[in-house]
């Protein structure tokens, strides 16, 4: 057993560590404790099928840790209707919380979550299979979990996966760097975006740049062009319809995407990944911003926003751009990222992903670069991807989580994909209860009833991939 188990919890029994290699008898059971610092919460069913859902959560910053505990799912323990449902019909579950919980967390969870596998092995019983799943940066642990233990998957699941965390890093660092350039004032240019020794006053001149940008005209077509660096769309509510595109209040909307990516990927929360990492690693030493923006699914939106501006000028912002000073990454963080944090598309098992069309944290785009890293390193026949048209980050009902895992457990089951169109998902959806149609929208962690929304979408490119 890989670690030390501490302080062992079974619920409706007396508190007791659970020996190693001794089965735990079939049963409802919580278990909770900690395995080499990580604590984890395990749940077993009064009759177990024989699956275990291994589920990873995704980047919380620093000093925010995961409300409610520890999830087993893309929602909060007291509000998902996916745990109940899963336990409800045998699935056992588990997840570590990673050593230290918030931050940048992915080197640890590689190791953690192999050693609560192993932990569940020897003191529940072997798994006839365990799917991975997980949400945003946890998408990326679930498909490198999975690329390196093969043995030990028989599938994955994923929702509003960041498949690509550097590339993510270095589009924040893209949207901050001309946040910086265009919008600071010329007194406060002494922030550091990267390797910051004020990192709180980063913070600062950098969220207030954006809301007072917001504020004029001229600064709303920067807001576009900035957020067009990242094809971050103006679609901030799991529960609102999205503005019109190129709108005011579609600006807006990508002005609060932004400063969210100060919040995640600003000086302040670097400060903890250049830690882990030995380093900065994240650069964009020889970007051209002005073929950047070419390549952006924005484009046209933005020349718009400056045409209809009086005194803006796109050709000198991006001018400005290209001609200010670029931050170079240190090699050893770039290793450190490659190692830890970089999925190969290396996939040997079914593979399905859900994502919502407007989701600003972890842009689509995710999905088809990891297609691509699929089509030349793994089997594309084993990967799926579906998508929902609303908004936010990791917005979906537990009826469409749980519609598509049974897609997942089909697919291991007969071999062969069941129809994943998106009528027949909004119909197997529909066949849940109202409770399973709640929608978290996490920037007012507000519950919404909205019916299933699958649709036919297909990303734009990501604009900085790692490879």
């Amino acid at each position: 057993m890989a670690g030390l188990l501490i302080g062992l919890l079974v619920s409706g029994s007396p508190a007791n560590a659970v020996a190693p290699g001794v089965a735990v008898a079939t049963g409802r059971h919580t278990y909770m404790g900690t395995i080499d610092r990580a604590d984890f919460r395990v749940e077993t069913p009064r009759r177990w099928n024989g699956t275990l859902v291994l589920f990873s959560h995704g980047n919380w910053p620093v000093g925010f840790p995961p409300p409610g505990g520890i999830w087993l799912s893309n929602r909060p323990p007291d509000r998902s209707g996916t745990e109940a449902w899963l336990l409800d019909n045998g699935y056992a579950l588990a997840a570590s919380n990673f050593k230290g919980v918030t931050g940048f967390t992915m080197k640890d969870a590689l190791q953690d979550q192999i050693a609560l596998l192993d932990w569940f092995e020897a003191n529940v019983g072997r798994p006839h299979r365990t799917v991975a799943t997980g949400h945003s940066n946890g998408a990326a642990i679930s498909a490198l979990l999975a690329e390196r233990n093969p043995r030990r998957f028989a599938g994955v699941a994923t929702s509003c996966g960041e498949f690509d965390p550097p590339g993510t890093l270095n589009t924040a660092l893209d949207m901050l760097f001309a946040v910086k350039a265009l919008l600071v004032p010329a007194d406060q240019q002494d922030i550091e975006l990267v390797r910051s020794r004020e990192p709180d006053r980063g913070n600062e001149v950098l969220s207030n740049a954006i809301r007072d940008a917001v504020t004029t005209p001229q600064g709303r077509a920067r807001i576009a062009l900035i957020a067009a660096l990242g094809n971050i769309p103006g679609a901030f509510s799991a529960h609102e319809p999205a503005p019109r595109p190129g709108t005011e209040d579609w600006v807006r909307k990508q002005a609060d995407w932004i400063m969210a990516y100060v919040f995640f990927g600003g000086p302040k929360e670097r400060t903890d990944l250049e830690r882990r990492a030995g380093g900065n690693p994240s650069f964009n030493t020889g970007i051209d911003y002005r073929r950047l923006l070419s390549r952006s699914s924005q484009t046209e939106l933005v020349r718009r926003a400056y045409k209809a501006t009086p005194g803006a000028d796109l050709d000198a912002d991006l001018h400005r751009l290209n001609a200010t000073p670029r931050i170079a990454a240190d090699p050893a963080a770039l290793a450190y990222m490659e190692q830890f944090a970089l999925p190969t598309g290396r996939i040997s098992m079914p593979f399905i992903t859900l994502h919502t069309e407007q989701d600003g944290g972890a842009v689509a785009e995710h999905e088809r670069w990891y297609a691509g890293q699929v089509r030349r390193h793994g089997d594309p026949a084993n990967l799926r991807q579906v998508y929902v048209a609303r908004g936010m980050h990791c917005a979906f009902s537990d009826a469409e989580e749980l519609v598509t895992l049974r897609a997942l457990f089909e697919r291991i089951d007969t071999g062969r994909w069941p129809n994943l169109s998106p009528r027949r998902l909004n119909a197997a959806a529909g066949e849940f209860t109202e409770p399973f149609h709640r929608v978290l929208d996490f920037t007012t962690f507000q519950d919404k009833v909205m019916p299933p929304a699958f649709t036919h979408f297909t990303p734009a490119r990501f604009q900085r991939p790692s490879r």
